[in-house]
């Protein structure tokens, strides 16, 4: 079945990744202020789950063998989804300037 054209509405997914929330978090409130600047309606952020990887790492390969040193990382992640975005908004999100350690992805559908 064919879905009709007045249903379907144009939106922007924007993800989000990095390794600080708290950096991550501001670049969200930015995207945020751009999209009410234009009048868009704005769906999120959505905090979606983190990905903890945990390393182990033999401290001493030959005295101490069973002394073992752990380490983390942990990548955050955010969606942001803009309803029925314009040119300009596009403009807006293109010259967006993100601090370093935030990648970010745009998709348009």
């Amino acid at each position: 079945m064919a879905k009709e054209s007045s249903t379907f509405q144009r939106r922007i997914r924007i993800k989000l990744k990095g390794y600080d929330h708290r950096i991550l978090d501001s670049s969200t409130k930015q995207i945020v202020k751009i999209a009410q600047r234009y009048g868009v309606s704005v769906i999120g952020p959505v905090p979606l789950p983190s990905r903890i990887r945990k390393y182990s790492v033999h401290r001493s390969p030959f005295i101490h063998e069973d002394s073992h040193e752990q380490f983390e990382t942990r990548i955050h992640k955010r969606l942001i989804d803009i309803v029925e975005p314009g040119a300009d908004i596009v403009d807006a999100l293109r010259d967006l300037n993100l601090p370093a350690g935030v990648d970010i992805k745009i998709e348009a559908s």
